[in-house]
C-alpha cells in the first residue's frame, strides 16, 4: 500500500500536525504515511 498527498489519511494527519494537535514525529510509521505527511507539511510534496 502506498499513500499519496491526496490520500484521506494523509490529509487528516496533515491537518492534525498543522493545527498543533500532533507533531510530525508522532505520525505512525504505517507504510509511507509518515514520509508523505512530512513532505506535505514541509511543502516538498510533488
Amino acid at each position: 500500500m502506498q499513500f499519496t498527498k491526496d490520500s484521506g489519511l494523509v490529509k487528516v494527519w496533515v491537518s492534525l500536525v498543522m493545527a498543533g494537535t500532533y507533531k510530525v514525529e508522532q505520525v505512525p510509521q504505517l507504510y509511507n504515511l509518515k514520509n508523505v505527511v512530512t513532505e506535505v507539511v514541509n511543502g516538498t510534496a510533488v
